[in-house]
C-alpha cells in the first residue's frame, strides 16, 4: 500500500510540476493569438484573389498552392533545411563573436567614465554606416569568402549589445554598488553580484536586437556573395525568374527570424522568474 502511495503522490507531484512549467492557457491569450491571425489570413486571401483573378501574371505573382507544392518539394529534398541550416551556422559564429566584442566593448564604456569618453564619439560615427555598407570595402580586404560574412555578422551585433550593455550598466542604481562596498565585496564580486544582474534586462534587449541586426545582415550579405544559404536561394530564384523558390525562401528567413526572437524572448523571461517570485 505504501508503493501504491508513493507512486500516485509521485505522480501528483510530476504533474504540479508540468502545471507550473507550462501555465494553462488564457482565454485573453487565445484572444490575442487570434487577433494577431487576422492580418496574416488577410494577406493570403487577398494574395490568392489577385493571383486568382489574374491581375499579376503568375511569373510575378505565383499562387499561394504552388508555393505551397514548391515548399513542400523544398522540404521533401531537403534543400531548404540545407540552406537554412548553412545560414544558421553562419549567423551563429558571427553573432557570437560580435556579443562578446560587444559585451566587453559596453562593460568597459559603462564602468569607465573616462573610456566612455574616449570610445563613444567614434563608436557612434562607426554605428552610423550601415552594415551592408561596409561590404565594398570588405569585399577588397578579406575577397568574399567566409570571412567577410562573418564580420558583416558581427558588426551586426556588435553595435546593440555595445550600446545596451553600457546603458544598462549606467542604469544600476548606485546604492546598490554602495551596500557591496559596504560588505566588502571585491571588483569582481560587485560586477559579478551586482552590476552584471542589474544590467542583465538591457544586456538581453542587446542580445535580441544584435541577432536580429545579425539575421539581417546575414541576408544581406548573401545576396551579394554567396552561393549557399537562404540570401543566396533568393537571388538564385529571381536570377531564374522562379518566384515561387523567391517566396519559399522569405518566408523561410520570416520564420527563422521570428522563432529566434520569440526563443530568446523566453529564455530571458525563464532566467529573470526570481523578479516575479518575489514579486508574489
Amino acid at each position: 500500500m505504501s508503493t501504491i502511495s508513493d507512486s500516485v503522490s509521485a505522480t501528483a507531484t510530476s504533474r504540479r510540476s508540468v502545471a507550473r512549467l507550462m501555465p494553462p492557457i488564457s482565454s485573453r491569450g487565445l484572444r490575442r493569438f487570434a487577433i494577431a491571425l487576422i492580418l496574416p489570413l488577410g494577406l493570403l486571401f487577398a494574395w490568392w484573389i489577385a493571383s486568382n483573378r489574374g491581375w499579376l501574371p503568375e511569373q510575378i505573382l505565383p499562387s499561394p498552392t504552388y508555393v505551397y507544392s514548391t515548399a513542400l518539394e523544398m522540404i521533401a529534398s531537403g534543400e531548404i533545411f540545407y540552406h537554412a541550416g548553412v545560414s544558421l551556422l553562419r549567423v551563429v559564429i558571427g553573432f557570437l563573436f560580435g556579443a562578446l566584442a560587444g559585451l566587453t566593448l559596453g562593460m568597459a564604456m559603462g564602468l569607465s567614465r573616462r573610456m566612455d569618453d574616449y570610445i563613444r564619439p567614434l563608436f557612434l560615427a562607426f554605428a552610423q554606416i550601415p552594415t551592408l555598407g561596409w561590404i565594398p570595402l570588405l569585399m577588397l580586404i578579406f575577397g568574399i569568402g567566409e570571412t567577410l560574412k562573418i564580420i558583416v555578422i558581427a558588426k551586426g551585433a556588435l553595435v546593440p549589445m555595445t550600446l545596451n550593455t553600457a546603458a544598462g550598466i549606467r542604469a544600476v542604481p548606485a546604492n546598490l554598488v554602495e551596500v557591496g562596498h559596504a560588505l566588502r565585496f571585491s571588483r569582481w564580486q560587485t560586477l559579478r553580484l551586482i552590476v552584471l544582474p542589474g544590467a542583465a534586462p538591457s544586456i538581453f534587449t542587446g542580445i535580441r536586437y544584435g541577432l536580429t541586426h545579425s539575421w539581417t545582415a546575414l541576408v544581406g550579405v548573401e545576396l551579394l556573395a554567396s552561393s549557399e544559404g537562404l540570401g543566396y536561394l533568393l537571388v538564385w530564384g529571381r536570377q531564374m525568374f522562379w518566384l515561387d523558390v523567391v517566396i519559399v525562401a522569405m518566408i523561410a528567413v520570416g520564420i527563422i527570424g521570428f522563432l529566434m526572437d520569440k526563443g530568446l524572448d523566453a529564455f530571458e523571461t525563464y532566467i529573470q522568474r526570481w523578479k516575479h517570485e518575489e514579486g508574489r
